[in-house]
Protein backbone atom coordinates (compact mmCIF):
# COMPACT_ATOMS: atom_id res chain seq x y z
CA UNK A 1 0.00 0.00 0.00
CA UNK A 2 1.65 3.70 -1.17
CA UNK A 3 1.63 6.36 1.08
CA UNK A 4 -1.46 8.01 -0.74
CA UNK A 5 -4.05 4.77 0.02
CA UNK A 6 -3.03 5.06 4.02
CA UNK A 7 -5.77 6.07 6.44
CA UNK A 8 -3.39 9.36 8.00
CA UNK A 9 -2.48 10.53 4.95
CA UNK A 10 -6.19 10.63 3.66
CA UNK A 11 -7.26 12.20 6.88
CA UNK A 12 -4.62 14.59 7.05
CA UNK A 13 -4.97 15.80 3.54
CA UNK A 14 -8.72 15.03 3.28
CA UNK A 15 -10.92 16.17 5.61
CA UNK A 16 -8.43 17.48 7.74
CA UNK A 17 -7.86 20.11 5.18
CA UNK A 18 -11.53 20.75 4.36
CA UNK A 19 -11.72 21.68 8.06
CA UNK A 20 -9.22 24.17 7.86
CA UNK A 21 -9.72 25.59 4.97
CA UNK A 22 -13.38 25.51 3.64
CA UNK A 23 -14.57 25.88 7.35
CA UNK A 24 -12.19 27.98 9.51
CA UNK A 25 -9.71 29.77 7.31
CA UNK A 26 -12.20 31.16 4.60
CA UNK A 27 -15.23 32.80 7.28
CA UNK A 28 -12.03 34.05 8.68
CA UNK A 29 -9.99 36.06 6.04
CA UNK A 30 -13.44 37.56 5.01
CA UNK A 31 -15.16 38.67 8.39
CA UNK A 32 -11.66 38.86 10.01
CA UNK A 33 -10.47 41.26 6.82
CA UNK A 34 -13.79 43.09 6.73
CA UNK A 35 -13.49 43.45 10.55
CA UNK A 36 -9.89 44.82 10.59
CA UNK A 37 -10.46 46.91 7.71
CA UNK A 38 -13.56 48.85 9.12
CA UNK A 39 -11.80 49.01 12.40
CA UNK A 40 -8.77 50.27 10.96
CA UNK A 41 -10.74 53.12 9.07
CA UNK A 42 -9.70 50.96 6.05
CA UNK A 43 -5.78 51.69 6.43
CA UNK A 44 -5.11 49.69 3.56
CA UNK A 45 -6.90 51.89 1.14
CA UNK A 46 -7.23 55.37 2.58
CA UNK A 47 -3.54 55.30 3.04
CA UNK A 48 -2.40 53.38 0.26
CA UNK A 49 -0.50 56.29 -1.23
CA UNK A 50 1.31 56.91 2.18
CA UNK A 51 1.85 52.98 2.57
CA UNK A 52 3.91 52.92 -1.30
CA UNK A 53 5.39 56.67 -0.33
CA UNK A 54 6.85 54.90 2.67
CA UNK A 55 7.78 51.35 1.76
CA UNK A 56 8.35 51.41 -2.42
CA UNK A 57 9.21 54.65 -2.15
CA UNK A 58 12.02 53.84 0.12
CA UNK A 59 13.34 50.73 -0.38
CA UNK A 60 16.37 51.98 -2.23
CA UNK A 61 17.05 55.03 0.56
CA UNK A 62 20.00 53.97 2.56
CA UNK A 63 18.57 52.66 5.88
CA UNK A 64 20.35 51.94 8.90
CA UNK A 65 19.85 48.86 11.83
CA UNK A 66 20.33 49.17 15.15
CA UNK A 67 21.84 46.33 17.59
CA UNK A 68 20.16 43.13 17.42
CA UNK A 69 18.14 44.45 14.40
CA UNK A 70 18.12 44.56 10.72
CA UNK A 71 16.63 47.65 8.45
CA UNK A 72 13.03 47.80 7.17
CA UNK A 73 14.16 47.24 3.78
CA UNK A 74 16.29 43.83 5.04
CA UNK A 75 12.98 43.21 7.21
CA UNK A 76 10.81 43.09 4.37
CA UNK A 77 13.18 41.56 1.90
CA UNK A 78 13.22 38.57 4.16
CA UNK A 79 9.39 38.66 4.07
CA UNK A 80 9.02 38.96 0.36
CA UNK A 81 11.78 36.35 0.06
CA UNK A 82 9.62 34.04 1.93
CA UNK A 83 6.28 35.00 -0.07
CA UNK A 84 7.72 36.00 -3.29
CA UNK A 85 8.26 32.39 -4.26
CA UNK A 86 6.00 29.01 -6.06
CA UNK A 87 2.88 30.65 -4.51
CA UNK A 88 3.68 33.19 -7.43
CA UNK A 89 4.28 31.01 -10.39
CA UNK A 90 2.61 27.61 -9.48
CA UNK A 91 0.24 28.63 -7.15
CA UNK A 92 -1.51 31.07 -9.38
CA UNK A 93 -1.08 28.25 -12.09
CA UNK A 94 -2.94 25.46 -9.68
CA UNK A 95 -5.59 28.38 -8.73
CA UNK A 96 -6.70 28.51 -12.03
CA UNK A 97 -6.26 24.53 -13.07
CA UNK A 98 -8.38 23.76 -10.23
CA UNK A 99 -10.62 26.75 -9.38
CA UNK A 100 -11.19 28.08 -12.83
CA UNK A 101 -10.64 31.35 -14.21
CA UNK A 102 -12.95 32.81 -11.73
CA UNK A 103 -10.38 31.47 -9.13
CA UNK A 104 -8.00 34.80 -9.89
CA UNK A 105 -10.85 36.80 -8.98
CA UNK A 106 -11.23 35.69 -5.06
CA UNK A 107 -7.23 35.47 -5.33
CA UNK A 108 -7.51 39.23 -5.37
CA UNK A 109 -10.59 39.77 -2.97
CA UNK A 110 -8.10 37.71 -0.53
CA UNK A 111 -5.61 39.55 -0.90
CA UNK A 112 -7.41 42.79 -0.61
CA UNK A 113 -8.24 41.90 2.90
CA UNK A 114 -5.23 40.02 3.39
CA UNK A 115 -3.52 43.78 2.94
CA UNK A 116 -5.08 44.84 6.49
CA UNK A 117 -4.68 41.61 7.82
CA UNK A 118 -0.88 41.40 7.18
CA UNK A 119 -0.48 45.36 8.56
CA UNK A 120 -2.37 44.12 11.82
CA UNK A 121 0.02 40.80 12.04
CA UNK A 122 2.95 42.95 11.24
CA UNK A 123 2.04 45.98 13.68
CA UNK A 124 1.20 43.64 16.57
CA UNK A 125 4.94 41.93 15.68
CA UNK A 126 6.62 45.01 16.56
CA UNK A 127 4.24 46.17 19.24
CA UNK A 128 5.00 42.77 21.26
CA UNK A 129 8.72 41.38 20.17
CA UNK A 130 11.02 40.89 22.93
CA UNK A 131 14.74 40.63 23.02
CA UNK A 132 16.24 37.26 22.75
CA UNK A 133 19.50 35.94 24.95
CA UNK A 134 21.70 37.18 21.88
CA UNK A 135 20.27 40.67 22.29
CA UNK A 136 18.46 40.16 18.78
CA UNK A 137 14.63 41.20 18.53
CA UNK A 138 12.05 38.44 18.10
CA UNK A 139 8.68 38.15 17.41
CA UNK A 140 5.96 36.83 15.43
CA UNK A 141 2.16 36.07 16.86
CA UNK A 142 3.59 33.45 19.46
CA UNK A 143 5.17 36.74 21.11
CA UNK A 144 2.02 38.83 20.70
CA UNK A 145 -0.17 36.08 22.03
CA UNK A 146 1.70 35.54 25.25
CA UNK A 147 2.77 39.00 25.88
CA UNK A 148 -0.74 40.78 24.46
CA UNK A 149 -3.20 38.20 25.83
CA UNK A 150 -1.30 37.19 28.71
CA UNK A 151 -0.09 34.00 30.59
CA UNK A 152 -2.79 31.97 30.01
CA UNK A 153 -2.82 31.71 26.37
CA UNK A 154 0.81 30.40 26.35
CA UNK A 155 -0.86 27.46 25.34
CA UNK A 156 -1.94 28.85 21.91
CA UNK A 157 1.28 30.65 21.33
CA UNK A 158 3.07 26.91 22.06
CA UNK A 159 0.02 25.79 19.64
CA UNK A 160 1.38 28.14 16.54
CA UNK A 161 5.11 27.50 17.57
CA UNK A 162 4.73 23.70 16.89
CA UNK A 163 2.46 24.39 13.80
CA UNK A 164 4.74 26.76 12.13
CA UNK A 165 7.74 24.77 12.83
CA UNK A 166 5.94 21.92 10.95
CA UNK A 167 4.58 23.92 7.96
CA UNK A 168 7.63 25.32 7.82
CA UNK A 169 8.84 22.05 6.35
CA UNK A 170 6.22 21.97 3.45
CA UNK A 171 5.27 25.64 2.55
CA UNK A 172 8.94 27.09 2.95
CA UNK A 173 10.77 24.08 1.95
CA UNK A 174 9.54 20.58 0.68
CA UNK A 175 7.33 22.37 -2.19
CA UNK A 176 9.96 24.91 -2.69
CA UNK A 177 12.40 22.67 -4.07
CA UNK A 178 10.51 20.33 -5.40
CA UNK A 179 9.71 23.31 -7.82
CA UNK A 180 13.67 24.20 -8.16
CA UNK A 181 13.72 20.54 -9.51
CA UNK A 182 10.81 20.22 -11.70
CA UNK A 183 11.42 23.30 -13.48
CA UNK A 184 14.98 22.52 -13.98
CA UNK A 185 13.99 19.33 -15.36
CA UNK A 186 11.28 20.83 -17.94
CA UNK A 187 14.80 23.38 -18.96
CA UNK A 188 16.86 20.22 -19.33
CA UNK A 189 14.48 18.13 -21.32
CA UNK A 190 14.08 21.01 -23.39
CA UNK A 191 17.42 21.89 -23.78
CA UNK A 192 18.44 18.14 -24.53
CA UNK A 193 15.00 15.91 -25.40
CA UNK A 194 15.31 12.42 -24.52
CA UNK A 195 17.28 13.13 -21.05
CA UNK A 196 16.38 10.70 -18.61
CA UNK A 197 18.84 11.32 -15.74
CA UNK A 198 16.06 13.12 -13.61
CA UNK A 199 16.83 11.17 -10.71
CA UNK A 200 20.72 11.57 -10.69
CA UNK A 201 20.00 15.36 -11.36
CA UNK A 202 16.74 15.82 -8.89
CA UNK A 203 19.18 14.18 -5.89
CA UNK A 204 22.70 16.92 -6.86
CA UNK A 205 20.25 19.78 -7.44
CA UNK A 206 18.64 18.86 -3.60
CA UNK A 207 22.37 18.28 -2.61
CA UNK A 208 23.65 21.74 -3.94
CA UNK A 209 20.48 23.16 -2.78
CA UNK A 210 20.92 21.89 1.12
CA UNK A 211 24.39 23.57 0.86
CA UNK A 212 23.92 27.09 -0.52
CA UNK A 213 21.04 26.65 2.70
CA UNK A 214 23.08 25.85 4.96
CA UNK A 215 25.83 28.48 4.47
CA UNK A 216 23.41 31.10 4.60
CA UNK A 217 21.03 29.66 7.27
CA UNK A 218 23.43 29.67 10.34
CA UNK A 219 25.24 33.28 9.92
CA UNK A 220 21.13 34.21 10.99
CA UNK A 221 18.69 36.83 10.30
CA UNK A 222 21.77 39.63 9.30
CA UNK A 223 22.95 37.64 6.56
CA UNK A 224 19.49 36.63 5.01
CA UNK A 225 18.48 39.86 5.04
CA UNK A 226 21.64 40.66 3.45
CA UNK A 227 20.86 38.43 0.95
CA UNK A 228 17.25 38.66 0.22
CA UNK A 229 17.33 42.44 -0.27
CA UNK A 230 19.71 41.84 -3.22
CA UNK A 231 18.07 38.82 -4.76
CA UNK A 232 14.39 39.95 -4.55
CA UNK A 233 14.33 43.66 -6.15
CA UNK A 234 16.76 41.60 -9.10
CA UNK A 235 14.35 38.61 -9.48
CA UNK A 236 10.78 40.62 -9.46
CA UNK A 237 12.04 43.36 -11.59
CA UNK A 238 13.25 40.29 -14.12
CA UNK A 239 10.25 37.91 -14.18
CA UNK A 240 7.43 41.15 -14.12
CA UNK A 241 9.42 42.40 -17.51
CA UNK A 242 9.44 38.79 -18.59
CA UNK A 243 5.12 38.68 -17.90
CA UNK A 244 4.67 41.71 -19.05
CA UNK A 245 6.63 41.43 -22.73
CA UNK A 246 4.08 38.33 -23.34
CA UNK A 247 1.37 40.39 -22.30
CA UNK A 248 2.28 43.28 -24.72
CA UNK A 249 2.66 40.75 -27.18
CA UNK A 250 -0.95 39.58 -26.57
CA UNK A 251 -2.20 42.77 -26.06
CA UNK A 252 -5.82 42.29 -27.33
CA UNK A 253 -6.40 39.53 -25.00
CA UNK A 254 -6.27 41.92 -21.96
CA UNK A 255 -9.87 42.28 -21.94
CA UNK A 256 -11.11 38.88 -22.77
CA UNK A 257 -8.90 37.88 -20.17
CA UNK A 258 -10.40 40.14 -17.61
CA UNK A 259 -13.92 38.76 -19.32
CA UNK A 260 -12.72 35.16 -18.73
CA UNK A 261 -11.79 35.96 -14.88
CA UNK A 262 -14.89 38.01 -13.88
CA UNK A 263 -17.83 36.13 -15.78
CA UNK A 264 -15.77 32.61 -14.18
CA UNK A 265 -15.93 34.24 -10.57
CA UNK A 266 -19.54 33.47 -9.69
CA UNK A 267 -21.07 30.85 -12.38
CA UNK A 268 -17.75 29.02 -13.81
CA UNK A 269 -19.61 26.42 -15.40
CA UNK A 270 -20.97 29.02 -17.92
CA UNK A 271 -17.60 29.76 -19.05
CA UNK A 272 -15.65 26.56 -18.60
CA UNK A 273 -18.60 24.29 -19.33
CA UNK A 274 -19.57 21.70 -17.07
CA UNK A 275 -17.00 19.18 -18.33
CA UNK A 276 -14.42 21.04 -16.25
CA UNK A 277 -16.26 20.22 -13.49
CA UNK A 278 -15.41 22.97 -11.00
CA UNK A 279 -18.12 24.69 -9.03
CA UNK A 280 -18.27 28.13 -7.31
CA UNK A 281 -16.96 26.62 -3.87
CA UNK A 282 -13.75 25.35 -5.91
CA UNK A 283 -13.25 28.98 -7.33
CA UNK A 284 -13.42 30.50 -3.84
CA UNK A 285 -11.74 28.03 -1.92
CA UNK A 286 -8.56 28.07 -4.80
CA UNK A 287 -8.61 31.59 -4.96
CA UNK A 288 -8.20 31.82 -0.79
CA UNK A 289 -5.96 28.83 -0.56
CA UNK A 290 -3.58 29.94 -3.51
CA UNK A 291 -3.52 33.83 -2.30
CA UNK A 292 -2.90 32.66 1.30
CA UNK A 293 0.17 30.81 -0.35
CA UNK A 294 1.48 33.36 -2.19
CA UNK A 295 0.80 36.26 0.48
CA UNK A 296 0.82 34.24 3.42
CA UNK A 297 -1.21 37.22 5.09
CA UNK A 298 -3.22 35.37 7.97
CA UNK A 299 -0.53 32.64 8.60
CA UNK A 300 1.26 34.21 10.23
CA UNK A 301 4.63 34.13 9.16
CA UNK A 302 5.77 37.44 7.82
CA UNK A 303 5.53 38.93 10.94
CA UNK A 304 8.63 37.06 12.28
CA UNK A 305 10.82 38.39 9.68
CA UNK A 306 9.48 42.22 10.28
CA UNK A 307 9.70 41.66 14.19
CA UNK A 308 13.43 42.02 13.77
CA UNK A 309 13.16 45.52 12.09
CA UNK A 310 14.79 48.64 13.16
CA UNK A 311 11.29 51.32 13.24
CA UNK A 312 10.16 54.31 15.04
CA UNK A 313 6.93 52.38 15.81
CA UNK A 314 4.42 49.39 14.97
CA UNK A 315 2.37 51.05 12.33
CA UNK A 316 6.06 52.54 10.34
CA UNK A 317 6.84 48.40 10.01
CA UNK A 318 2.93 47.83 9.78
CA UNK A 319 2.32 49.70 6.46
CA UNK A 320 5.31 47.52 4.95
CA UNK A 321 2.58 44.59 5.34
CA UNK A 322 0.17 46.67 2.87
CA UNK A 323 2.90 47.05 0.24
CA UNK A 324 4.30 42.91 0.75
CA UNK A 325 0.55 41.46 -0.26
CA UNK A 326 0.10 43.87 -2.84
CA UNK A 327 2.93 43.59 -4.69
CA UNK A 328 3.09 40.11 -3.99
CA UNK A 329 -0.56 39.48 -5.20
CA UNK A 330 -2.17 42.11 -6.85
CA UNK A 331 1.62 42.95 -8.84
CA UNK A 332 3.21 39.51 -9.65
CA UNK A 333 -0.06 37.04 -9.31
CA UNK A 334 -1.93 38.84 -11.62
CA UNK A 335 0.72 38.83 -14.69
CA UNK A 336 1.35 35.38 -13.87
CA UNK A 337 -2.36 34.91 -14.26
CA UNK A 338 -3.12 36.85 -17.51
CA UNK A 339 0.11 35.82 -18.65
CA UNK A 340 -1.20 32.41 -18.79
CA UNK A 341 -4.93 33.08 -19.91
CA UNK A 342 -4.26 35.78 -22.74
CA UNK A 343 -1.33 32.99 -24.12
CA UNK A 344 -4.22 30.68 -24.74
CA UNK A 345 -2.11 27.34 -23.77
CA UNK A 346 -4.46 24.52 -22.85
CA UNK A 347 -5.26 24.09 -19.00
CA UNK A 348 -6.16 20.63 -17.85
CA UNK A 349 -8.93 22.07 -15.70
CA UNK A 350 -9.01 19.78 -11.88
CA UNK A 351 -5.07 18.80 -12.43
CA UNK A 352 -2.41 20.31 -10.82
CA UNK A 353 0.66 21.64 -12.66
CA UNK A 354 3.87 22.97 -11.76
CA UNK A 355 5.76 25.30 -13.84
CA UNK A 356 4.96 23.84 -16.94
CA UNK A 357 2.42 26.06 -17.65
CA UNK A 358 3.67 29.72 -17.45
CA UNK A 359 7.05 27.69 -19.46
CA UNK A 360 4.40 27.04 -22.37
CA UNK A 361 2.31 30.18 -21.97
CA UNK A 362 5.73 32.16 -22.31
CA UNK A 363 7.03 29.73 -25.18
CA UNK A 364 4.12 30.45 -27.22
CA UNK A 365 5.84 34.48 -27.54
CA UNK A 366 9.40 33.60 -27.36
CA UNK A 367 11.74 30.66 -27.89
CA UNK A 368 10.45 27.38 -26.30
CA UNK A 369 13.73 26.14 -24.63
CA UNK A 370 14.12 30.17 -23.72
CA UNK A 371 11.46 30.10 -22.06
CA UNK A 372 12.34 26.95 -20.28
CA UNK A 373 15.12 27.94 -19.04
CA UNK A 374 13.82 31.52 -18.32
CA UNK A 375 11.08 30.15 -15.80
CA UNK A 376 13.88 27.45 -14.49
CA UNK A 377 16.18 30.07 -13.24
CA UNK A 378 13.01 32.47 -12.08
CA UNK A 379 11.82 29.93 -10.22
CA UNK A 380 14.74 28.74 -8.63
CA UNK A 381 15.57 32.15 -7.15
CA UNK A 382 12.04 33.01 -6.05
CA UNK A 383 12.35 29.46 -4.48
CA UNK A 384 15.49 29.46 -2.92
CA UNK A 385 14.54 32.97 -1.44
CA UNK A 386 11.69 31.42 0.35
CA UNK A 387 13.61 28.54 1.78
CA UNK A 388 15.57 31.42 3.22
CA UNK A 389 12.88 33.02 4.67
CA UNK A 390 10.57 30.33 5.95
CA UNK A 391 14.34 28.79 7.77
CA UNK A 392 14.55 31.92 9.91
CA UNK A 393 10.07 31.61 10.50
CA UNK A 394 11.04 27.94 11.65
CA UNK A 395 14.14 28.72 13.85
CA UNK A 396 12.21 31.53 15.87
CA UNK A 397 9.47 29.07 16.36
CA UNK A 398 11.51 26.18 17.63
CA UNK A 399 13.71 29.16 19.70
CA UNK A 400 10.61 29.62 21.57
CA UNK A 401 9.45 26.58 22.27
CA UNK A 402 12.31 24.88 23.08
CA UNK A 403 15.61 26.88 23.20
CA UNK A 404 18.78 28.01 21.01
CA UNK A 405 20.27 24.94 20.89
CA UNK A 406 16.90 22.77 19.92
CA UNK A 407 16.98 25.78 17.22
CA UNK A 408 20.12 24.57 15.83
CA UNK A 409 19.05 20.99 15.71
CA UNK A 410 15.52 22.47 13.73
CA UNK A 411 18.14 23.94 11.06
CA UNK A 412 20.09 21.09 10.40
CA UNK A 413 16.49 18.72 9.68
CA UNK A 414 15.55 21.80 7.63
CA UNK A 415 18.57 21.09 5.50
CA UNK A 416 18.19 17.70 5.13
CA UNK A 417 14.43 18.29 4.08
CA UNK A 418 15.59 20.18 1.40
CA UNK A 419 16.99 17.02 -0.53
CA UNK A 420 13.86 14.88 0.41
CA UNK A 421 11.50 17.50 -1.20
CA UNK A 422 13.54 17.49 -4.04
CA UNK A 423 13.21 13.62 -4.46
CA UNK A 424 9.11 13.19 -3.94
CA UNK A 425 6.12 13.83 -5.65
CA UNK A 426 4.55 17.28 -6.49
CA UNK A 427 0.69 15.93 -5.34
CA UNK A 428 2.04 14.60 -2.06
CA UNK A 429 4.41 17.79 -1.05
CA UNK A 430 1.82 20.13 -2.47
CA UNK A 431 -1.41 18.49 0.11
CA UNK A 432 1.27 18.27 3.17
CA UNK A 433 1.82 22.00 2.42
CA UNK A 434 -1.48 22.82 1.68
CA UNK A 435 -2.79 21.40 5.37
CA UNK A 436 -0.17 22.95 7.34
CA UNK A 437 -0.92 26.39 5.96
CA UNK A 438 -4.24 26.39 7.22
CA UNK A 439 -3.92 24.73 10.29
CA UNK A 440 -1.05 27.19 11.17
CA UNK A 441 -3.02 30.07 10.68
CA UNK A 442 -6.00 29.52 13.54
CA UNK A 443 -3.88 30.39 16.51
CA UNK A 444 -2.69 33.55 14.69
CA UNK A 445 -6.58 34.43 13.85
CA UNK A 446 -7.40 33.91 17.33
CA UNK A 447 -5.19 36.18 18.23
CA UNK A 448 -5.78 38.67 15.78
CA UNK A 449 -9.25 39.09 16.53
CA UNK A 450 -8.31 39.60 20.81
CA UNK A 451 -5.76 41.87 19.78
CA UNK A 452 -7.41 43.84 17.22
CA UNK A 453 -8.33 46.68 19.37
CA UNK A 454 -4.65 47.49 19.69
CA UNK A 455 -4.52 47.43 16.29
CA UNK A 456 -7.24 50.15 15.90
CA UNK A 457 -5.66 52.43 18.96
CA UNK A 458 -2.42 52.30 17.28
CA UNK A 459 -3.48 53.08 13.45
CA UNK A 460 -5.67 56.03 14.93
CA UNK A 461 -3.19 57.66 17.13
CA UNK A 462 -0.38 57.17 14.67
CA UNK A 463 -2.40 58.55 12.20
CA UNK A 464 -3.83 61.29 14.01
CA UNK A 465 -0.37 62.75 14.77
CA UNK A 466 0.68 62.27 11.22
CA UNK A 467 -2.75 64.41 9.95
CA UNK A 468 -1.95 67.19 12.13
CA UNK A 469 1.87 67.53 11.20
CA UNK A 470 0.72 67.46 7.76
CA UNK A 471 -1.60 70.01 8.62
CA UNK A 472 0.94 72.20 10.30
CA UNK A 473 3.49 72.29 6.96
CA UNK A 474 0.28 73.10 4.68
Amino acid sequence: MSIYDSGIYQFFTGLLNDVAWLYILLPCVFVGGIYLTVGSGAVQFRRFGFAMRNTAGKLFHKQESGEGSVTPLQAVTTALAATVGTGNIVGTSQAIAMGGYGAVFWLWIAALLGMVIKYAEVTLAIQYRERDAHGDWVGGPMYYIENGMGPKWKWLAAAFSILAALASFGIGNMSQSNSIVGSINNAVTALVPGFTGQVVLNWVVGILLAAMTGLVLFGGIKRIGAVTEKLIPFMSIAYILMTLFVILFNLKGVGPAFGKIFSAAFTPRAVLGGAAGITLRQAVVWGLRRSAFSNEAGLGSAPIAHAAAHCKSPVDQGIYGIFEVFMDTIVICSLTALTIIISGVDITFGVKPGSALITAAMGTVVNEKLSAVFVAVALSLFAYSTILGWSLYGTRCVQHLLGMKAAKVYQVIFIVVIVVGCVSSLDFVWNIADTLNGLMAIPNFIALFALSPVVFKLTKDYFHRYDLEKNKHE
